[in-house]
């Protein structure tokens, strides 16, 4: 008797499956085979399957979520070696560089920038308008 092979909708759902884990459990100290048992592959297999189907390793895909969270912690004014473990970094030095090669700015300057930004809105909201708003609502 022929076996046949798991259809696709089976293997995207396992591989769906692990990516929720790795958006609900960031700050976790979560490693590849952690995830790939949540999808129940091997790590290789797992690997393959995900970077074709979301066009990056799963290694880069939490460190996006991580660094994409620490935006957000970062603009409530936390200190950054906070931010830092919160997100599941155990480093403030890599934390720091990952955080620059990302976005561009080291995570102090970032919180420098959107705490301009609060000002600036504070001050003068009207410059935040966008114009196709404005120019709709006169």
């Amino acid at each position: 008797m022929e076996e046949l092979p798991y259809p696709k909708i089976y293997l995207y759902r396992r591989i769906v499956q692990a990516k929720l884990y790795m958006d609900n459990h960031y700050a976790d100290n979560i490693d590849l085979d952690n995830i790939a048992d949540e999808a129940f592959f091997s790590k290789f297999h797992f690997i393959r399957l995900f970077k074709k189907s979301y066009g990056k390793t799963p290694h880069n895909y939490l460190t996006s979520v991580r660094i994409h969270q620490a935006t957000q912690l970062l603009r409530t004014n936390k200190p950054i070696n906070e931010v830092c473990f919160l997100v599941g970094f155990e480093s403030v030095s890599s934390f720091t560089g990952l955080f620059k090669r990302i976005t561009g700015l080291t995570p102090s300057a970032y919180q420098l920038q959107q705490l301009q930004i609060k000002t600036d809105i504070s001050q003068t909201p009207l410059k935040f308008i966008p114009n196709c708003f404005a120019e709709a609502k006169g």
